[in-house]
């Protein structure tokens, strides 16, 4: 379990699974096979040259601040039907245990920040109970932009595939007829140390969260990169992308602010080591990658 201090915060990693994730040209179209020889790093955390497929991880992040728990992402979740995608449906992970061996309790979350409303990041936002999906932290706000909120939601998108609005009304629509959801422009705060800023182009409404704590500051990226190989290629986009053009502006933007800020970054799907910060590499960037303390 990977657990790093940003000022006086601890952010913690809570795995849901990781091992071999999609083939490298059905993530990133422009993938070119000859950066495997330019850089030999990709293999095995990054690359598995067995399968030809990428590594990916799925996993949460856990701030615990002066005053609050903040988990970032949740995941795909389980027994949630994803027919589209069969690597997320109905899964049945210890996602729940790893996270109370992280000495969370759901009760304790004061707020689940999601940086995007995709499959992977929102499932364990619900629960099944009693055959209906209920918010599993019963106390907590869910932080949700509002323009990522409309986009997903079908009542207000009438073009969104049938496959997105089940993800929606699983995953999201609970929290907001409970009550619990917390609607936030692109840019906001959230009390001293957290801010809110925008990141689309992955999907409309992404966006970033930045940690900012004595001095210290941890950037929670989400899928701006998928892959450490977009520090390295930020023309690379996803094919899940709404707007890959606006991507990569995002992603070279905030390379550029996590590498003049000397920001730990915190990515959502890098294979082990999961979190870095980055270089400047002549025009471009390189990723250093943390393999600092582990608890």
């Amino acid at each position: 379990m990977t657990t790093r201090r940003i000022g006086a915060s601890t952010v913690t990693r809570v795995e849901e699974r990781a091992g071999p994730g999609f083939a490298p040209e059905m993530l990133l179209p422009d993938w070119d096979q000859a950066v495997l020889q330019e850089h030999p790093w990709l293999v095995p955390n990054y690359y598995d040259l067995a399968s030809g497929k990428m590594m990916s991880s799925i996993h949460s992040w856990v701030i615990r601040t002066r005053h609050h728990t903040i988990l970032v992402d949740t995941c795909v979740g389980n027994h949630k039907p994803r027919p589209a995608w069969e690597r997320f449906n109905m899964l049945d992970t210890p996602y729940m245990a790893r996270l109370a061996a992280a000495g969370v309790r759901p009760e304790e979350v004061d707020y689940v920040m999601c940086t995007h409303l995709h499959v992977d990041h929102v499932g364990w936002n619900t629960t099944l109970r009693d055959g209906r999906w209920v918010p599993t932290f019963p106390n907590a706000k869910y932080v949700f932009s509002e323009v990522e909120r409309n986009y997903w939601d079908p009542s207000l998108n009438k073009d969104l595939p049938e496959s997105n609005a089940g993800i929606f009304e699983d995953s999201v629509a609970p929290v907001i007829e409970s009550g619990q959801a917390q609607i936030v422009g692109m840019t906001d705060r959230l009390g001293d140390n957290l801010l809110i800023e925008p990141a689309p182009g992955h999907s409309p409404g992404h966006v970033i969260f930045r940690l900012m704590d004595g001095g210290d500051e941890g950037v929670f990226i989400g899928d701006v990169m998928h892959h450490p190989i977009q520090v390295y290629r930020p023309e690379w986009s996803s094919r899940f992308c709404t707007d890959p053009r606006q991507a990569e502006e995002s992603r070279r933007r905030i390379l550029e602010h996590c590498a003049d800020c000397d920001a730990r970054v915190f990515p959502a799907h890098f294979g082990a080591p999961h979190i870095g910060r980055v270089r400047r590499k002549g025009a471009g960037y390189r990723f250093d990658f943390d393999h600092g303390e582990q608890s």
